[in-house]
């Protein structure tokens, strides 16, 4: 028999499919075809040769048997170099198959619009999937399309000869790559369903978003992907109204300050952030007033550096901010005049969140790539809570027991620890502090007073050191602040060093093995000192 060329084309997605379908005519093929995509095709103008036509049985069970057929796949598999392949066709009356155009249902749309368990499952789709990685399988005599972007390519080479070896290498990998996260979508989200956290085998979807000038650094290239899931409040829901492209810098950083503006919720807050820590963090009751708040904290340290703003940026907030060089600003919103100010400086990029304070789902994971491996934890999700204020006014017990060695061991509970309850003032500011140190890279230390940060210190190989650069940065500000420590005081040196700073009050974890040190160097400068529990570094 004579093998007539031919294309089986059906998509989801019918964009640009009629054109194309025109061009493979024009290249001497016959369309196969299914469903709506047969419809559309005919509608168009075309001649269609259905799919039962081809297998000679009908479509059942609602479509969901349509081409699960062998005079569909012996037509992608015969390999035509190979005599047998090619004579059992001729046996068996099957014609080859030498183009596929098929996408896939939309699993990843039923999802984002909040189908039921039922409709999404439905939406998994078989066929598909079964054509195409035949196709890719079969890769030297069948090209196949999962991508409308490169019907133009196909097009092209068909009227110049025929696709290439090279071109169609390139399509069975894309055939593959979209398979891989159609099925990780779905696995990911039947996983969510039965509450599965920590799967023994995952994989994460993920689409490119933008590639970038550069990484960390100019010899470094780098790329921004997208989950496939876009997240309420973050950057990938961002829409950008002024500037150049974000860097991989700059994406990073601005993430760090997001996490941190989403522990303030709808009280205006302003966090100013530097290399992914926060260098000026302010709350008020206007965003004007937490701006300044925020600047005043360090306004070295704020000089180029990104602003997230959980409320909308007003004239006056738009002019104090044009008096520096701000990276980027991130807000729900601006006023006409705000943007028209802002827009004056060239170098600056402006972000819309419009649900900037959206707090994360619990289904997204916090994941840290490692040569030769992933680490994935839950997001550090823990805070005080209205429940746990009691700690403030509270005495923690006490229990000292005897060691081997003739000393006694004293654990403290949580609580405060020390003879002196703090003030009304030190607890709010403590829980603000509390917030901002949480956000910091370890070791951290945070001082501040109510409604703003005074000083910082991060990053630092121990913690004496990252005291002494948040006292230092505060300079005078540090008396009448408070501290707050990422995880417990190893040694009373930092009780020694807030002494002289003039720090009215202590934060932190609890759980050293010499919290009783610490805890006697408060009570003799009456400094308050209270132990929360939960540390909270971040690396």
């Amino acid at each position: 028999m004579e093998m007539k060329k031919r294309a089986l084309v059906s998509v989801s997605d019918k964009t640009g499919v009629v054109d194309f379908c025109k061009g493979l005519v024009k290249n001497g093929f016959e369309i196969i075809s299914t469903g709506g995509t047969a419809k559309a095709l005919k509608d168009a103008g075309l001649e269609v040769i259905g799919i039962s036509d081809i297998t000679g049985f009908p479509e059942c069970l609602d479509g969901r048997v349509k081409t699960l057929h062998p005079n569909v796949h012996a037509g992608l598999l015969a390999m035509r170099s190979n005599k047998e392949h090619m004579a059992q066709l001729e046996k068996l009356n099957i014609n080859t198959i030498d183009v596929v155009c098929v996408n896939l249902y939309p699993f990843k749309a039923t999802l984002q619009r909040g189908a039921d368990f039922a409709e999404c499952i439905e939406n998994i789709d078989i066929g598909g999937p079964t054509m195409i990685r035949a196709a890719a399988k079969n890769y030297q005599d069948v090209a196949v399309i999962v991508d409308p972007k490169d019907y133009s390519r196909v097009l092209d080479e068909l009227a110049n000869g025929g696709v290439t070896i090279e071109t169609k290498k390139y399509l069975q990998y894309k055939v593959f790559a979209h398979t891989a996260v159609y099925d990780s979508l779905i696995s990911n989200y039947l996983a969510a369903q039965l509450g599965i956290t920590f799967p023994e085998e995952v994989t994460f979807a993920y689409e490119k978003a933008q590639d970038m000038r550069y990484g960390e650094n100019p010899q470094q290239n780098a790329v921004f992907y997208n989950e496939q899931t876009v997240r309420a409040g973050s950057l990938s829901s961002a829409k950008q109204l002024w500037g150049k492209e974000l860097s991989y810098n700059n994406i990073n950083d601005a993430n760090g300050a997001l996490e941190l503006l989403k522990e303030f919720g709808d009280t205006p807050a302003v966090v100013a952030c530097k290399h992914a820590n926060p260098c000026g963090v302010g709350t008020g009751k206007s965003v004007y007033e937490a701006y300044m708040r925020a600047y005043s904290s360090d306004p070295v340290s704020v000089f180029g550096g990104i602003l997230a703003i959980n409320g909308a940026v007003d004239e006056n907030t738009a002019n104090e901010i044009n008096k520096i060089f701000i990276e980027i600003v991130m807000a729900p919103a601006y006023s006409d005049k705000a943007l028209e100010i802002l827009k004056s400086k060239k170098n600056i990029r402006l972000l819309q969140i419009e649900n900037i304070s959206a707090k994360r789902e619990k289904s997204a994971f916090d994941m840290k790539k490692v040569y030769g491996g992933l680490l994935v934890q839950q997001y550090d999700e823990s805070l005080i809570s209205g429940e746990d204020m009691k700690l403030f006014r509270t005495k923690a017990g006490v229990e000292t027991s005897a060691l081997p060695n003739g000393n006694t061991k004293t654990v403290y509970g949580n609580g405060v620890v020390t003879k002196r309850v703090p003030t009304k003032e030190e607890v709010e500011a403590m829980l603000f502090a509390w917030k901002v140190v949480k956000h910091t890279k370890s070791n951290a230390i945070v001082i501040g007073k109510s409604g703003r940060t005074t000083g910082i210190g991060m990053g630092q190989t121990n913690r004496i050191w990252a005291a002494q650069q948040a006292i230092a940065h505060a300079g005078e500000e540090a008396r009448g602040s408070v501290m707050a420590s990422d995880a417990f005081f190893p040694f009373p040196d930092c009780v020694e060093e807030c002494v002289k700073a003039g720090i009215t009050a202590i934060i932190q974890p609890g759980g050293s093995i010499r919290d009783k040190d610490s805890v006697e160097a408060c009570d003799a400068a009456g400094i308050a000192m209270v132990f929360v529990g939960d540390r909270h570094f971040k690396h």
